[in-house]
């Protein structure tokens, strides 16, 4: 069974399914978000939706880029959760499926090519108070708390 996070599923509302990935890309006790001007100022995690034929990681790569300017190193997977959200840019009620990976920072190539984005570092406190989404402040919350860092290894049991 898959988390949900965030409103309920409304009766009788269709949902398209919409899947895709994003990072928490931690740097020390810092981590990089997008802060996005659609119709208010909103921070979340980097990433979004996986193209027709892309894989997971190869649509979070370029999203990052798309969205924060930014080469990243994907080092783990973290989990998924699903979200029923409307989706304005889209005219579309979704049913979002969130793959979370946690990954480094490895070369800003430069501003974010996706209108209305802007690359945010900010302490992982200030970022679990800021993140839009509850399934990121989840996933945020579980990297703060194992103290989960991209440069370790760890041993899957």
């Amino acid at each position: 069974m898959l988390a949900r996070f965030g409103e309920p599923v409304e009766p009788g509302r269709r949902y398209t399914d919409r899947v895709g990935a994003y990072a928490v890309i931690r740097q020390g006790d810092d981590v990089l978000v997008t802060e996005q001007e659609a119709t208010s100022r909103e921070f979340q995690l980097p990433g979004g939706g996986i193209d027709p034929g892309e894989g997971a990681l190869r649509a979070l790569h370029r999203e990052c880029l798309e969205e924060i300017g930014w080469r990243i190193a994907v080092t783990r997977r973290l989990g998924a959760f699903q979200r029923f959200t409307y989706m304005p840019e889209y005219d579309l009620w979704a049913r979002k499926v969130c793959h979370i990976y946690l990954a480094r920072p490895v070369r800003r190539l430069g501003p974010p090519s996706e209108a209305g984005h802007t690359a945010v570092w900010m302490t992982i406190p200030a970022a679990l108070d800021l993140l839009a989404v509850d399934g990121d402040r989840y996933f945020l919350g579980l990297v703060a708390r194992l103290d989960l860092r991209p440069d370790r290894k760890y041993r899957t049991v």
